[in-house]
């Protein structure tokens, strides 16, 4: 085994805010090796609230706030379990934390976690903040997936295009050429799962069955598709509530049923308006594959076939958290987590920074 080669867990809480997924991975920071187990652990009911509530007051909240350090912990805790859950021996962790504000035009990103409090809890080092470096550099700090997906599907035919949905919805383009280019193209999961959640009391619209049985309003689909992020270009990203003004004006008054079809049809439209050209296929990955709704209208307009991650041997649940993993082992040997055809960083960057659980006596831990 190369000197290089590390196992590692990567954990990501997404911007759906249902819970942390774990996974585990061995890599020298450039090729996969191997992928093994990953979990998701669900938050329970009021960790979910507290964390939705960050959202709404994140641009006026202080680091030091009471309310976000005890939010904070808590998260870091369910965290902790997760790794203890997976049950996988690892040498570090990648432990994206909880993202509570994304603004890069502010040069702001901002992901909650303590990685201290989980390097002790877990006995591992771990690596965290990736994105700082990246937005402090005139970076879009997202998508972070891209060199990941690309090392995952190295051996695939080009140009090949990789859509994470989760909150918000992600595209990795894998050119012909070898080149790497990406964006966030727009809403995910995250508006629908607050529609259902705001009229039903449920978390998300399982399998799509409400947006299915209803009618996407085109009128209503005009003003959000005519937002100025779609007509920009890529690199580009997106805070999970950019569009919430819009879409707020945009499902007034409709139905159930027809809100949640209007808000999978502008999932999937705004999908299919980020691709810079026909690939050879659309892989989708994220909770978004399940949803029977988005999925039909990617297959119904998309100029090319639109497959699940499993179909490549892939789980689609464990993406982004495998990523992590990757780009923590990244991060340790100094490697680029982000290109300008990523993120719009003005040069290949590394990123994140390393902690080491204090060992017992007082020193540090190696």
């Amino acid at each position: 085994m190369n000197a290089k080669t590390i196992t590692a867990i990567g954990l990501m809480s997404g911007t759906s805010l249902d819970g942390v997924d774990a996974a585990w991975v061995e890599t020298d920071g450039v090729s996969i090796f191997q992928t093994g187990p990953g979990l998701t652990l669900h938050y329970e009911d009021d960790l979910k609230a507290d964390l939705r509530r960050l959202l709404d007051i994140a641009t006026g909240l202080e680091p030091n706030d009471p309310f976000l350090r005890a939010t904070e912990r808590r998260l870091t805790d369910d965290h902790a379990i997760a790794v203890a859950m997976l049950g996988h021996p690892a040498a570090l962790i990648g432990f994206h934390g909880q993202t509570i504000l994304h603004d890069p035009a502010a040069r702001r990103t901002w992901q909650i976690g303590d990685a201290a409090r989980l390097a002790q809890r877990t006995r591992l080092p771990v690596i965290h903040d990736f994105r700082s470096a990246d937005v402090a550099a005139g970076g879009q700090g997202a998508p972070l997936v891209p060199l990941f997906h690309a090392a995952l599907a190295q051996s695939l035919e080009k140009p090949l295009a990789i859509v994470n949905i989760g909150g918000v919805a992600n595209l990795t383009w894998l050119g012909a050429d070898g080149g790497i280019s990406a964006c966030d193209t727009g809403p995910g999961n995250g508006p629908l799962d607050d529609w259902i959640f705001a009229h039903t009391g449920k978390p998300y619209d399982e399998n799509g069955n409400v947006a299915a049985a209803g009618h996407a309003r085109q009128d209503r689909l005009a003003p959000l598709l005519a937002h100025p992020y779609f007509s920009a270009p890529a690199p580009k990203s997106l805070d999970r509530l950019t569009f919430s003004t819009l879409i707020r004006d945009a499902t007034q008054n409709l139905s159930l049923e027809d809100g949640a079809a209007t808000l999978a049809a502008f999932t999937a439209a705004t999908i299919l308006k980020a691709l810079p050209a026909t690939p050879k296929r659309i892989i989708i990955c994220g909770g978004g594959r399940k949803n029977a709704a988005i999925m039909t209208r990617l297959q119904k307009a998309a100029p090319c076939p639109i497959e699940a991650a499993e179909t490549q041997g892939w789980d689609g649940d464990a993406i982004e958290a495998q990523c992590f993993a990757y780009l923590a082992v990244r991060s340790l040997h100094g490697l680029p987590l982000s290109l300008p055809s990523t993120t719009g960083v003005p040069a290949p960057l590394t990123g994140g920074h390393f902690v080491q659980p204090v060992a017992a006596g007082g020193g540090h831990g190696v």
